[in-house]
């Protein structure tokens, strides 16, 4: 047997002698001596630790077979899944005028049409005709301005499921002005399973980024909101900060607990840097990285201290862009499909529509670009995947290129990993 190559062994503070084990396939963790670390590359270890090791994903009895298995490896994982899942954007008109936002230079108020409607119903129907579990995020601009076709699309959708062997399921983004308790019951009926909302950091710094376009703060009406249905729905709280505010972020955890809303009440929480009029800073926090020195530090700063009181927060796990991903779609208000929210305005970029269907974009997009000898070879593999493509765009390059993270998480992956051992033996 021999160490699995996606694996990575960091030394354990004040412990000499002995260091941990990180699994970046499994995500499994081990602390062993470095006795046995000797053993087991000199194969005189015992069969139980072996065992054990094997277990746990970080000893394979072939090498060249692993790094085979990993180009199949998005493929089987989607089909065990067997859910699709779609991102659909209702509309391109807010409530809100965040002063980031990076739908500015094309959000006109426009709104998806009965014809887009009755599309995209016939579109994740016939997934759920195949037995699928259809699992949709409404996004906008703001969902809940949509909330109409929201309730429309869900009765349609949950309509065709009871029909076959299929399931829907309904999540959101949405800035939480709207997210009431009277418009989470109405919801619950129909598959609503949880929200995204953001705040940015406590009042004074919300409100200068997130306000009503009136120009008003918007802090205490989603603070009063999620208080109302916390208990009630998941909620994945998120938020946006600056190099100049970050160190800020913790008085909003503290407010939090004070309202009542502990870690019994939010799913997750995860904050992520601005990125300045682009990106998806709503949709997703964790999807693109920086080699900036600040951004990691931020990063670990915020996540210790989510940790330390008790919120759940993002793990270092298996992850790949959603580009990659073949049950993933983004409906666009007009019908076009992307395969990420952030490619919304880039001209070129659309992978189909919804009357035409999803077309072939697999050079266009780099797809399994990273299925070479280096990457198949790099520990780092199963947290990467190449990376994420819209940073490629950002930084004026080609989007089928690789976007590495190797240096990235030569800085940050051993901290990340060393806080999750710290905080687990915390809690036993």
């Amino acid at each position: 047997m021999r160490f699995s190559q996606y694996l990575k062994r960091f030394p354990l503070p004040g412990k000499p002698g002995e260091s941990l084990l990180f699994s970046t396939l499994r995500a499994s963790m081990a602390v062993v001596s470095d006795a046995m670390h000797e053993a087991v590359e000199s194969g005189t270890a015992e069969k139980s630790e072996l065992e054990t090791l094997q277990r746990l994903g970080m000893l394979v009895p072939d090498l060249h077979a692993e790094r085979e298995a990993m180009r199949g490896v998005l493929e089987r994982s989607s089909a065990a899944l067997g859910i699709y899942r779609a991102v659909v954007i209702l509309n391109l008109d807010c409530n809100l005028a965040c002063d980031y936002c990076y739908e500015e230079g094309f959000r006109h108020r426009q709104y998806i049409n009965d014809e887009s409607v009755s599309l995209l119903i016939e579109f994740l129907g016939e997934r759920l005709d195949r037995g699928l579990k259809v699992s949709v995020s409404y996004y906008g601009g703001e969902a809940l301005l949509s909330l109409d076709r929201i309730k429309e699309i869900s009765l349609a959708l949950q309509e065709r499921a009871a029909k076959g062997t299929g399931s829907y399921e309904f999540s959101m983004v949405t800035n939480g002005t709207l997210l009431n308790r009277q418009t989470v019951e109405e919801l619950l009926p129909l598959g609503f399973v949880g929200a995204k909302v953001s705040l940015d950091g406590p009042p004074q710094i919300h409100d200068r980024q997130r306000p009503f376009t009136s120009g008003a703060g918007s802090f205490d009406a989603i603070m009063q909101n999620l208080k109302e249905v916390a208990p009630l729905v998941a909620i994945n709280l998120g938020g946006n900060y600056r190099r100049d505010n970050y160190r800020e972020f913790p008085r909003l955890l503290d407010m939090l607990l004070e309202n009542g809303i502990g870690p019994d009440h939010l799913a997750h929480v995860q904050f992520g840097p601005v990125t300045q009029k682009a990106g998806m800073a709503e949709y997703g926090s964790d999807c693109s990285t920086s080699d900036e020195p600040w951004v990691n530090e931020a990063g670990l700063y915020l996540r210790e201290e989510i940790m330390r009181r008790g919120f759940r927060t993002g793990r270092v796990k298996v992850s790949a862009c959603m580009v990659e991903m073949e049950h993933n779609i983004v409906v666009n208000w007009d019908g076009a499909l992307y395969k990420c929210p952030a490619f919304m305005g880039w001209n070129g970029y659309s992978v189909g529509s919804l009357r035409e269907g999803i077309g072939d974009f697999a050079a266009s997009h780099g797809l399994r670009g990273w299925q070479n000898e280096k990457c198949l070879s790099c520990a780092y593999l199963p947290i990467c995947f190449g990376g994420c493509r819209f940073l490629n765009l950002l930084n004026g390059k080609e989007m089928n290129e690789l976007e590495c993270r190797e240096s990235n998480l030569d800085q940050t992956l051993e901290e990340l990993v060393l806080q999750e051992y710290r905080h687990k033996t915390m809690r036993q």
